[in-house]
């Protein structure tokens, strides 16, 4: 008909039509036809009129032919018709919004797929077409649409396998993609998803004008069947498409609008890995592209909301992993731009997902909140049940009831919120990655109902619903926290109840926890202590599996992170729990009548970092003479692993050469050394392994035994003091016969934490106090009392004869305790003694540095010389004096001074390399809560650090004096048993023997206390043994000396500590 006829015209000619249809039968030949006319000249007139009436009665004319006996001879057919019905359903949906219309076009268009649409001039590939386009709609408008997506996968298969196709392709791929992204926006379940991947993997091999759409449709769909299956394959595959869209074209300061969905579809990629595999390189990945994200100033305002949101998120979980203070700010800046955000724009995607977020309904005043719960219970009452719509509303309202319980404590709010959760678990489609959030949240809300009210009832359902949460797999990224939660709940009901199921429970679910690979190992640490202490007090039989679990964990745990700061800065974290679970399972060994299995432990838990930078410097000689390549890789990775492990400056900024790993934009320097690192361990892990499995190999790098480590007794015996809460016990190491137990009094714990607290608390009175010499004196007595006693008489007991050589390995507060000097030991005489009067002692961190102190040197020849380390001042107005006296003994051994503008960091170093004795000449500096900025003060107010000193290998180094202030003294806020101390550092760099300074040293004390020392270490009484195996007994009859000096204090003598061989 033709198209240009006016209105007019138009209604007369329906009118005639309308006439002639009222004067003869349906069966009349014409009527047919008149009836095509009709419903064609209705939609005619509708184009013009805009009137949905003509359109309806276009649609009603149509629907009318269908029925009719076809009228041969006319231009239409019984398909046609069809044909043009749907295109007059899909108009008045497109201009009316009538749903009813594409449910209706879609079943017409499957019909006429079943006829044979080429006999009837209507091209099945249209009709196909037109069908994914429709179902396309359908997806758009209902709430699960799985079906309609599956059917629109096994349409475009057809035009894929048809090679005459592919113009047909563009129009009908963008539609399943359309389709497919807008169930991914929504969170909604894709199916069938390996067809669809399968789909879209055949359309990219086609050149399509999306086809940049369909790159990111398929990482969508890769996303969530990674997040399914855990499929290290589609995570990579669908980060390579997204790179390849972001790099389309320069990224500059303005990305295109697809740019910015690859860079955000990039960051959800990277953020769901990071939570699926809680491997620290993947979260710096995820923080770095959130920041890449962030970066564009052409991103949409809602997503710029939502990335700041989750980055928020990933910076704290980088505080919790590392303890860094930026990443806590970080954290917190972004989380007060959200707060600003919902105060200020109200609507958007991200204002509608806002209630979500803790931070921003905490900030909201109580009247908004009841204003919000009020709003959404409006909205829940005019929405279908079960809809996606009606599940937002009730999830959002339920965190707003949670609120308002934070604020009102009224359990009535909590029970609203729990009502709320009740009807989401209802229908819940627990498959998908989301389904097991109402399960998820209501058992946390039980437990805090039952909290609030003490009603059993609540704290039942809570455990019942969290077991159920066990069960989704959907929900497996969870279940840690879920464990460590019914953890809690069922150790509350068997406190109250006393069941015995519930502590077989506990148990069980704790071995779940502990070996759950998706929560990090710090956590799986944690749990394990708590394991251990919870079967300890319950007295059950996993008590053993639990702490031997704890100690497989508690070296990863420790040093799981790139840099020493960062490792102690974790250490310090783990205070309390950490620092306390060795010496906890030694005391249940202990009782036990395990003591060499205690000694194990002892060692295995104490002195982490030291323990892990020396097997980073373990030799390879013997494995170079058996298989010399892997003995080269091994030391190669070591060595790049301890310079990584060192690249930390004084102020705490990250060292690392240009050639470190790139990221994105959004990789900070941390970052990069975060995933420099963990490529490094990942290679020599793999080394190991291919080493432990060659002949005679394979103890590697294992742990040692008691065997090894008992020879830490070689040349005296040991005294381990186990300072526990459970138990304390005073262990005899041996070298030849089995350990011997001093058992201790039941207040030993709590006498030896009030000895140390005294002498802290009377140290800040100052050294010249009447105050500390009171404070020292009662020490002293009191451990003499508590430790000295008992190991004298055990040692006479065993035939230790006096003057013998032994050492001290405490744990605890003993490691800031002045165990060498305790006394006075009462006698017949009235002569004053003390420890050091009967024995010869010395310090040592650990059995394996003390063990590591008497290996051999390298040197061929023994011809030792002495480096002066001197930097006299105002202050130090003896120094010059004590410089003296050691350039004195210049006969003895070779002498060279580093002095005034020679006494520098750097040219220390190198005269430690050159020289096998050494001796320190100035201020010593400690750093609370730092411990590897410990220093020595140099020229010109420079300062050699502790870490500077562990930076050096030094493996001819023999012997060191320290005499400054401060080097054997531990930093307020370290671990004790970490011993980070800078005389335990110039230890590990080398020096066999060192003798150190417990606090302040008085400057007048240095000239006494060298030239006595020197006398002593250098007589000829010593012939033949080396200077370092002479110190220990130097350094004793030089304090005895002291003592008799006129006006000489305790503090002052009591002051120098030996270390070492």
């Amino acid at each position: 008909m033709a198209q240009e006829l006016s209105i007019i015209e138009l209604d007369q000619i329906i009118t005639y039509l309308q006439r002639v249809l009222s004067r003869i039968p349906r069966s009349h030949p014409t009527y047919t036809a008149c009836v095509y006319i009709l419903a064609e000249s209705r939609f005619i007139r509708y184009k013009l009129s805009k009137q949905k009436e003509d359109l309806d009665k276009s649609i009603l004319h149509w629907t009318e032919a269908i029925f009719l006996p076809p009228s041969w001879g006319l231009y239409l057919n019984v398909v046609q018709v069809f044909f043009e019905l749907v295109l007059c359903l899909l108009h008045r949906w497109k201009e009316f919004n009538q749903p009813e219309d594409v449910k209706c076009a879609v079943e017409y268009l499957r019909h006429l797929r079943g006829l044979p649409l080429d006999t009837f001039e209507v091209s099945h590939k249209v009709v196909t077409i037109l069908l994914v386009q429709v179902l396309g709609i359908q997806v758009k408008l209902e709430a699960d649409g799985t079906g309609d997506i599956e059917e629109m996968v096994m349409l475009c298969q057809e035009f894929l396998t048809c090679h005459s196709s592919e113009n047909y392709l563009t129009y009908a791929i963008p539609a399943l993609a359309n389709a497919i992204l807008r169930k991914f926006l929504q969170g909604k379940q894709i199916q069938p998803l390996d067809g669809v991947i399968q789909c879209l993997r055949d359309a990219l091999k086609i050149s399509l004008p999306d086809f940049h759409l369909v790159l990111l449709v398929l990482a969508a769909a890769l996303l969530i069947r990674f997040r399914r299956d855990y499929s290290d394959g589609d995570y990579d595959e669908a980060m390579t498409l997204l790179e390849s869209v972001i790099a389309s074209s320069p990224l500059g300061n303005d990305p295109s609008q697809t740019q910015n969905e690859a860079l955000a579809f990039a960051a959800t990629l990277a953020r769901v890995r990071a939570i699926l595999y809680p491997n620290p390189e993947y979260l710096e990945e995820a923080i770095s592209r959130y920041r890449t994200l962030l970066g564009s100033s052409s991103l949409d305002n809602d997503i710029r909301q939502i990335a700041t949101y989750h980055v928020a998120s990933l910076a704290k979980e980088r505080f919790s992993n590392f303890g860094l203070t930026e990443a806590l700010q970080e954290a917190r800046s972004y989380t007060s731009e959200i707060v600003d955000f919902a105060s200020s724009s109200p609507h958007g995607i991200f204002a509608e997902n806002i209630d979500y977020v803790e931070a921003v309904r905490t900030a909201y005043p109580m009247a908004a909140v009841e204003e919000k719960i009020q709003n959404l219970r409006k909205l829940i009452s005019r929405t279908p049940p079960r809809s996606s719509k009606h599940n937002e509303y009730l999830e959002r309202l339920a965190h707003w009831y949670i609120t308002k319980f934070s604020r009102t404590n009224d359990i009535r709010d909590l029970e609203e919120g729990i009502k709320c959760r009740r009807v989401l678990i209802a229908s819940a489609d627990t498959s998908h990655p989301f389904g097991s959030h109402p399960a998820f949240d209501l058992g946390f809300d039980l437990y805090m109902a039952f909290e609030s009210s003490n009603k059993m009832e609540y704290l039942d359902e809570s455990i019942t619903v969290h077991r159920g949460v066990l069960e989704m797999k959907s929900a497996q990224p969870y279940h840690f926290i879920v464990i460590q939660q019914l953890f809690e709940s069922l150790s509350q009901r068997f406190r109250l109840l006393g069941r015995r199921q519930d502590l077989d429970e506990i148990i069980e679910l704790i071995r779940l926890g502990v070996n759950d690979k998706s929560a990090t190992v710090s956590h799986r640490f944690f749990l394990s202590c708590r394991w251990a202490t919870f079967a300890r007090s319950a007295r059950h039989p996993s008590v053993s599996d639990a702490y031997q679990k704890a100690m497989s964990l508690i070296q990863t745990s420790s040093v799981a992170a790139p840099t020493l700061q960062i490792q102690h800065a974790r250490l310090v974290l783990m205070r309390g729990v950490g620092d306390k679970m060795p010496l906890d399972y030694a005391s249940y060994q202990i009782d036990m009548g395990q003591f060499t299995q205690a000694i194990e432990t002892l060692e295995r838990g104490r002195a982490l970092l030291w323990s892990e930078m020396r097997g980073l410097r373990s030799s390879m000689d013997q494995l170079s003479q058996f298989n010399s390549p892997l003995a080269t890789k091994l030391a190669a990775i070591n060595q790049d692993l301890e310079s990584l492990t060192m690249s930390v400056t004084p102020s705490g900024t990250i060292e690392i050469s240009n050639g470190g790993s790139q990221i994105g934009d959004g990789m900070d320097p941390f970052g990069r050394l975060v995933v420099k690192q963990q490529k490094l361990l990942e290679e020599r892990d793999l080394l190991v392994s291919q080493i432990q499995e060659l002949p005679g190999y394979g103890d590697f790098l294992k742990t040692s035994s008691f065997e090894t480590i008992r020879s830490a007794a070689s040349h005296g015996p040991v005294i381990i003091i186990n300072h526990n809460e459970w138990r304390s016990d005073i262990l005899i190491l041996f070298q030849d016969t089995p350990p011997s137990l001093i058992p201790t009094t039941n207040d030993f714990y709590d006498r030896a934490n009030k000895l140390r607290d005294r002498l802290v608390v009377a140290r800040k009175e100052g050294l010249d106090s009447g105050e500390y010499k009171r404070a020292l004196r009662s020490v002293l007595e009191g451990l003499y009392n508590l430790v000295g006693e008992p190991v004298i008489n055990k040692f006479r007991t065993l035939g230790v004869p006096e003057q013998s050589r032994i050492w001290w390995c405490p744990t605890s507060v003993f490691c800031s305790l002045p165990l060498h000097a305790m006394g006075p030991i009462p006698s017949n005489d009235g002569v004053k003694r003390y420890f050091s009067d009967l024995y010869i002692p010395s310090y040592t961190p650990t059995l394996s540095a003390l063990i590591e102190s008497r290996k051999p040197s390298p040197k061929t020849s023994y011809q030792p010389s002495l480096l002066l380390v001197a930097n006299p001042d105002e202050s130090l107005p003896g120094a010059f004096g004590e410089m003296e006296i050691i350039q004195s003994f210049n006969s003895r051994v070779p002498v060279t001074t580093l002095c005034g503008k020679n006494a520098t960091p750097a040219g220390v170093v190198e005269g430690l390399r050159h020289h096998g004795l050494v001796h320190f000449v100035c201020h010593g500096k400690l750093e609370t809560g730092k411990p590897f900025d410990a220093s020595f003060k140099l020229f010109n107010d420079k300062h050699l650090t502790l870490l500077d000193i562990v930076r050096s290998q030094l493996p001819a180094a023999e012997f060191a004096f320290l005499a400054a202030c401060h080097t054997a003294e531990l930093t307020d806020d370290s671990i004790a048993d970490e011993g980070l101390h800078l005389t335990a550092a110039v230890q590990y760099c080398g020096f066999r023997s060192v003798v150190g300074t417990m606090w302040e040293m008085a400057d007048v004390d240095g000239s006494e206390i060298a030239e006595n020392f020197y006398k002593s270490m250098f007589s000829g009484n010593g012939q033949g043994v080396h200077y370092h195996l002479r110190s220990a007994r130097a350094l004793r009859d030089a304090t005895r000396k002291m003592r008799r000096k006129k006006g000489m204090t305790l503090e002052r003598w009591v002051n120098f500590v030996h270390y070492g061989a």
